[in-house]
């Protein structure tokens, strides 16, 4: 079967450019948001808190914070980016379009994933302004980027299929993504917990992105690696099956 590339491009770039078209609250406000938790926890915190496994605190909690941007932005692009077809009506001419499940997901998707990446760049662009650091290995956080990227972007196009109301849009980003980063060790070490919080925060699977990440910076994390990126590979393959059924059986889409 060929793919029609064609097709699937067009769909990347209407959404490639709408980030560009609504560039403040697309790529300004997460920003700002992240420079202010810099300010925040950076000054506040971190003139308390000197160092965190030898790591000086300001450096420390910059994976943290890109882990949170990425888990947030990389959902809320997808869902939004496929919802409003749905809410539109224009839906039925993509489904009625020569391009199938692939070429879908490539143009969404992976629009959704390219706007993550932008984001990360120009966040850790701007945490030198705040803080002194260096990535230890900088191809694995690459990759784990684009995986932790590309399956929550996934993961928001299964969202915005589910979705019937703007307001479901932001339950999952608002009530359940965003209150996990802040519990799985984002601003601290999980080691810093006293039992039984430490063996709770493992059942936490943001405390594995999160340490899977900050491994990649500086070489050193609280859980281990290997299980870190097995989790996010299972995340990835079970939302492609998700996504495959959903295609073949219509569901969300046709209603």
């Amino acid at each position: 079967m060929t793919l029609n590339l064609r097709g699937a491009f067009a769909i990347f770039k209407n959404e490639l450019m709408r980030m560009f078209r609504t560039a403040f609250g697309s790529i300004l406000s997460p920003v700002i948001t992240t420079s202010l938790y810099f300010i925040v926890f950076g000054a506040a915190i971190g003139g308390r808190m000197q160092e965190v496994d030898g790591i000086p605190y300001g450096a420390f909690i910059v994976p943290g914070l890109l882990m949170l941007t990425l888990l947030t932005e990389s959902t809320s692009n997808a869902s939004f980016g496929i919802y409003m077809p749905k809410f539109t009506g224009a839906i039925y001419e993509l489904l009625s379009a020569p391009v199938g499940v692939v070429e879908t997901l490539i143009g969404f998707v992976g629009a959704a994933a390219v706007k993550s990446l932008i984001l990360a760049t120009i966040i850790l662009t701007t945490a030198l302004l705040f803080v002194d650091y260096t990535i230890a290995h900088p191809f694995f956080a690459f990759v784990f980027i684009l995986l932790v990227s590309a399956s929550f972007s996934l993961f928001g196009f299964i969202l915005g299929l589910w979705a019937t109301s703007f307001e479901k849009l932001q339950i999952v980003p608002l009530l359940l993504l965003t209150p996990l980063t802040f519990l799985g060790g984002t601003f601290y070490s999980i080691d810093m917990l006293a039992e039984p919080w430490r063996t709770v925060a493992l059942f936490n699977p943001i405390v594995y992105l999160v340490n899977g990440l900050r491994w990649t910076f500086f070489g050193r994390a609280e859980v281990d690696i290997g299980f870190s990126f097995g989790m996010t590979l299972l995340f990835l393959f079970i939302c492609i099956a998700i996504i495959a059924w959903v295609f073949k059986t219509g569901w969300r889409l046709r209603e």
